[in-house]
């Protein structure tokens, strides 16, 4: 909400703080709101789901429910069970720059650029990691063609419908506040 508050290209209606470079307006407030609750709309089902579901029964549920394509829902798997290496990952790459001597103090710009090194050692951690799982998965016949079977029947419950209806009102309270707020611009048309 910040960087959209100090960089948007519009600034209409009252201006609330005015210092040097920095203008920030009542209009630019509000859609800068508008579009901080659509994000949240988006972001927090996908963290709920994250947060409460077994990565072996989503891969289960996503082929028999969802009719998602084995090698798809045994990627997302796979993926689903890598996600929380990333944290110890990120955690060990620190510690070791730190070993070596490596640390920003207190410059802001040292810590962004040592925050950027760190992620794209991590990025290139996780393509590496993800190509020798990808061949390791491919050589134990995962995308072999054949049917596959189901081992765990996965069931529709209650618990998934009140999330999908709960995804959806979240959705719609962000737009009808971004509506109400006058800051509701469609991205097509």
């Amino acid at each position: 909400m910040v960087t959209l508050v100090l960089f948007a290209a519009e600034r209409t209606g009252r201006v609330l703080v005015e210092a040097g470079p920095v203008l920030v307006t009542s209009g630019v407030l509000l859609t800068a709101l508008g579009l901080a609750l659509r994000m949240l709309a988006v972001a927090l089902p996908g963290v709920i789901v994250f947060a409460t579901t077994d990565p072996t029964d989503l891969a289960d549920a996503l082929v028999q429910n969802a009719k998602a394509p084995a090698r798809f829902a045994i990627g997302a798997l796979a993926a689903f069970r890598l996600v929380p290496l990333l944290g110890r990952e990120w955690q060990m790459i620190s510690m070791a720059r730190r070993a070596r001597g490596v640390d920003a103090g207190r410059n802001p710009v040292a810590r962004l650029r040592l925050f950027v090194s760190t992620a794209f050692a991590l990025l290139v951690g996780a393509i590496r990691r993800g190509t020798r799982l990808a061949v390791a998965m491919d050589a134990r016949g995962f995308d072999a063609g054949t049917p596959r079977t189901v081992a765990r029947r996965q069931r529709f419950t209650a618990a998934d419908g009140l999330l999908i209806a709960g995804a959806a009102a979240l959705a719609g309270a962000a737009l009808a506040v971004s509506v109400a707020l006058g800051t509701f611009r469609p991205l097509i048309g």
